[in-house]
């Protein structure tokens, strides 16, 4: 994810925005989905994180469901998990149970995105292992996350640490990724983060696709400068190559998370509503071709 210094203030504030606005524009939905139940997954040196469980209103106990852990966007430096309350609430409408995560920002210190990426196979390992309580399938657990979050969602399943232990896995069983930051080898933002601890390369989701990787769908702009396409592209192909399903949905006209590509990429996130629309209904599609959702809603 390309983000430079000079962009970072500017880009908190603008995503922001944008996270209220799409809280605003879907409040009328909010009453299909029991607000969210706030828990702690994990407290790395102390620090509580947070996950927030959203339901659906007509959940029953006695009928477990597939879930979604969602990770926000933000160049792994500014966000909260507040911002991933809309799209949790629109897969919890679809039926799913849908888990908004706080993970630890980088502050070019102590923090890097190597503690992001731990949070994130914490907070799947955490899901799974409560999956009973939660009313969860243990084994249909998807991930989904937007550009730097999208990154930590599929280091979650590249690296997961559970060796081998398949109901202690932190890897997700699938992975619906929009705009996401795959290809970091040479991203000077990305190694600025990780100061001296690692080489971008070594978090590098595209160096390091295998076999047994979790089905994927990948929805992205043609035009996005933040995260380019070719990255992406290249990660989808390999994923095909190593025998992995990689569904890649380019859309035309657009670049980062959808905006318009007249505007620009660096500045405030403005989708362009009926190409989000259609975004929504294609990971809608591939999470019902995995049996992750049923039923006949209609997805907006």
């Amino acid at each position: 994810m390309r983000v430079t210094l000079c962009e970072k203030p500017v880009f908190a504030v603008l995503v922001a925005l944008l996270a209220s606005l799409s809280s605003q524009a879907r409040a009328q939905d909010t009453l299909l989905v029991v607000e969210p139940v706030e828990h702690v997954y994990s407290s790395p040196g102390g620090l509580d994180l947070k996950a927030y469980v959203f339901k659906p209103a007509s959940d029953h106990a006695d009928a477990p469901r597939s879930a979604i852990v969602i990770f926000h966007g933000g160049g792994w430096h500014i966000g909260s998990a507040e911002w991933a309350f809309p799209i949790a609430r629109h897969f919890a409408e679809l039926g799913m149970i849908a888990i908004a995560v706080q993970y630890r920002l980088s502050d070019q210190n102590s923090i890097t995105p190597l503690e992001a990426m731990a949070d994130a196979r914490a907070a799947i390992r955490w899901t799974r292992s409560n999956s009973g309580a939660l009313g969860i399938l243990v084994h249909r657990i998807a991930a989904y996350g937007w550009s730097a979050g999208a990154h930590l969602a599929a280091c979650a399943a590249i690296f997961d640490d559970s060796l081998g232990a398949a109901d202690d896995s932190s890897a997700p069983d699938a992975l619906i990724l929009v705009s996401p930051a795959l290809s970091l080898e040479s991203d000077n933002w990305v190694q600025t983060l990780l100061g001296d601890r690692a080489s971008a390369s070594r978090i590098s989701p595209d160096e390091h696709v295998r076999g047994a990787l979790p089905p994927t769908i990948i929805l992205q702009g043609r035009t996005d400068t933040v995260t380019p396409l070719a990255g992406s592209q290249r990660f989808c192909d390999r994923m095909i190559e190593a025998g992995n399903r990689c569904d890649l949905h380019i859309y035309e006209g657009v670049g980062h998370l959808f905006t318009p590509s007249s505007e620009p990429d660096g500045g405030m996130p403005n989708p362009d509503p009926e190409v989000q629309a259609e975004a929504r209904r294609e990971a809608g599609a591939f999470l019902r071709s995995l049996g992750y959702v049923t039923g006949q809603r209609r997805d907006p």
